[in-house]
């Protein structure tokens, strides 16, 4: 292998002698190039294939500071050999400054010295190369990383900067450099927003790998900040001490904003962005834990809304959202900061009142609640009006712990809505004993439906004038294992509350179908079965089916089937009511209005609604005297009933007095002991085997 080496003398003497010394190797090492000026040279320079350079010193005499260094800017892939005279060497060493690799005396250049001082600088440049390579690949790698990089000296002064840390810093590389870390990153505690130290301070302080958690924040040069993490990395040359520093750092703003936007989610409730029941319990154990310090009082109130359900299926999720949301910044207006006020589900909130003496000021709160959650609402247009009922729970008088105080607020809120919604109530003891009657009968009624321990009973109803028993009203018994035969009002409420009344409702009335089945198989022709409907069995939306399937499954004509509803069940949303009565209708079922006279007594509804008959409710029946004195209400609704074609039935008659006045007022049909109690299928059947059962005039 032969180098090429540029000779850059005027002299030609000079020229001839260095190719004279380097031919002298005799190996053919070198081959030779000789041009007489600077500018000639640097042409050359231009073009590939120079390995070194041979420069007259004599050449840079007179040449300005910067021709010179521009000069060996040209030989930048070359080793630069100056040649001077030993008065020159000031002029050589500042060669030297200027970018040359080294310097020889002339006259005392050797031909071995010579070749072998020019193969060294050969080498010595190409190891220059390599390891600017290395760097150049190192840095571009570096520049390449999405993580920030900054390296410091043993001082803890900037010397490097990759790409990633410019930016996340907002200094550029020349501004970065030779200054202390703390400066380039400065770091503040993301809670307390003090300043802290960088892990690079601490590892040169103590000479171990540090790590910061995602909690630090770095300030960018503009002021901004953002969350990282980052770890520092102590640099040793060989074993032996630390000579620097490299510290490795990314931004984890997003995954920090997702990771507290999860937290926040897991913890509060999406609509409304009030404190969930995970959050609020942890709030709960959080006041009893001061009380218990303190001495003072906890409570807990619990908040269902009257009839949200109602709002939900006939406006729609969406206004019921809406109108939840417009609840909850109620709720908050009339509590303190320091209380929290949770949805725990539907519509279900909880209200947390700590730090009071007593429990006074939480009837007070209630209070307060209650007004202003029943001022109308204006939500797209609508005007919507909604209450609540509420429970209150105290701790320590009621419980301990959070979950009891929940329980015991929920119970008491379940009996202020059976004491009439819109009002609070304090927990008391022996609601728990009611509560706990209330869930072994709604379990119980469970197991009645599927071990056969219902029984219907049938009070006939009575033709007034003929005294022909014209049907039966159906009436449920429960012949419970301890109890023995338990009659409807001590469980029909708790089934209506639950959610067990729907399938019960479904039972009685597949039931009652084939019972006239059973009869007319007997010879006995009934000709209706009437049926008292609740409130939940009629908004389900699978009432109208069910009657169908029932129908059809027990093949009775329709016209057999009457149905009864109270007034409250149908005027809750008359115009949804209309709607489901008209479906029924059309099936060819017989519709009955229950205890007429009660509840709204609203006489547009017998003109809305597709009623086949009107039962007076028996108060009003008892009313009338024992002397048959003149009864204007009764009277009065006869003639309403009569005046819109309605079959009109008295409910309760109990005496002869009662029976004479009805007759007289042309009613068409009563029910009540005069005529039979209600009765079991085997009495019942006997009763209508009879040729005249009633015998209503002498």
């Amino acid at each position: 292998m032969s180098y090429r080496v540029l000779l850059v003398a005027a002299d030609i003497e000079l020229c001839n002698g260095l190719q004279m010394a380097l031919s002298e190797v005799g190996d053919g090492s070198f081959d030779c190039e000789c041009v007489a000026s600077l500018s000639t040279a640097q042409v050359r320079l231009r073009r590939s294939g120079i390995d070194a350079v041979l420069l007259d010193l004599n050449l840079l005499h007179g040449a300005s500071s910067a021709r010179c260094s521009r000069f060996f800017a040209s030989a930048a892939n070359a080793p630069v050999m100056t040649l001077c005279e030993p008065k020159s060497e000031a002029l050589a060493r500042q060669a030297l400054r200027w970018g040359a690799h080294g310097y020889l005396l002339k006259g005392q250049i050797a031909s071995g010295l010579l070749a072998r001082s020019v193969i060294a600088a050969i080498y010595g440049k190409l190891g220059e190369k390599r390891d600017q390579r290395a760097s150049t690949r190192a840095e571009i790698t570096l520049d390449c990383l999405a993580d920030a990089v900054i390296g410091t000296d043993v001082h803890g002064q900037v010397d490097y900067l990759n790409l990633a840390a410019e930016r996340l810093t907002g200094y550029r590389r020349s501004e970065a450099l030779g200054r202390p870390i703390a400066e380039v990153m400065t770091l503040i505690d993301s809670v307390t927003r003090t300043v802290c130290h960088s892990p690079v301070e601490r590892l040169l302080r103590r000479g171990r790998r540090a790590t910061e958690a995602g909690s630090t924040l770095l300030v960018h040069s503009d002021g901004s900040t953002l969350a990282i993490e980052q770890s520092a990395t102590p640099i040793r040359d060989g074993k032996g001490p630390i000579s620097g520093a490299v510290t490795v750092f990314r931004d984890v703003s997003v995954s920090h904003a997702a990771a507290l936007k999860m937290s926040h989610l897991a913890q509060h409730d999406g609509l409304t962005q009030l404190p969930n029941r995970a959050l609020l319990n942890d709030r709960i154990y959080q006041a009893i834990s001061l009380a218990q310090r303190t001495g003072n009082v906890v409570a807990v109130m619990f908040l269902d809304l009257d009839h949200f359900k109602a709002v939900n299926d006939s406006l729609g999720h969406h206004l019921g959202d809406k109108l939840l949301l417009a609840v909850s910044q109620r709720l908050t207006a009339c509590v303190r900061s320091s209380d929290t006020v949770s949805r725990t589900g539907g519509d279900e909130f909880v209200v947390l009142l700590a730090g009071d003496s007593d429990g006074h000021s939480a009837g007070l709160t209630a209070r307060k609640i209650l007004d202003a959650l029943q001022v109308p609402y204006l939500i797209e247009e609508q005007r919507l009006q909604i209450t609540c009922s509420i429970g209150i729970s105290l701790y320590p008088r009621d419980a301990d712990a959070a979950e009891a105080l929940l329980r015991n607020a929920d119970q008491a809120m379940y009996y202020a809505k059976e004491s009439g919604r819109n009002h609070y109530l304090f927990f008391q003891h022996d609601m728990r004993l009611r509560a706990s009657e209330r869930m072994a009968v709604e379990q119980g009624l469970n197991h009645a439906i599927e071990h056969q321990q219902l029984r219907l009973y049938f009070q006939p109803k009575v033709d007034l004038r003929s005294g022909r028993i014209t049907g039966a009203e159906v009436l449920l018994r429960w012949l419970h294992p301890q109890w023995g035969l338990t009659l409807p009002e001590r469980f029909l409420p708790i089934a209506e509350a639950s959610g067990v009344m729907v399938r019960l409702g479904r039972w009685v009335l597949h039931e009652a179908c084939l019972q006239v089945g059973r009869w007319d198989a007997q010879g006995i022709v009934l000709e209706a079965i009437s049926v008292n409907i609740s409130a939940v069995e009629f908004r389900h939306p699978g009432f109208v089916a069910g009657v169908r399937e029932e129908l059809a499954e027990c093949a009775l004509q329709p016209g057999r089937l009457h149905l009864e509803f109270t007034e409250g069940v149908l005027m809750h949303d008359a115009q949804a009511s209309q709607q489901v009565l008209e479906q029924l209708k059309a099936l060819g079922v017989r519709l009955s209005i229950d205890d007429f006279g009660t509840g709204y007594s609203c006489l547009s509804l017998l003109l809305l609604l597709p009623m086949d008959s009107l039962k007076i409710d028996q108060r009003f029946i008892a009313a009338i005297s024992a002397l048959g004195a003149n009864d204007p209400i009764v009277r009065a609704l006869i003639a309403i009933a009569t005046s819109l074609k309605l079959k009109v039935v008295a409910e309760g008659i109990e005496t002869p007095a009662q029976l004479a006045f009805l007759d007289a007022e042309h009613c068409d049909e009563g029910q009540g002991h005069l005529f039979s109690a209600a009765l079991n299928e085997e009495c019942f059947t006997a009763l209508m085997q009879l040729p005249q059962p009633f015998h209503l005039r002498p």
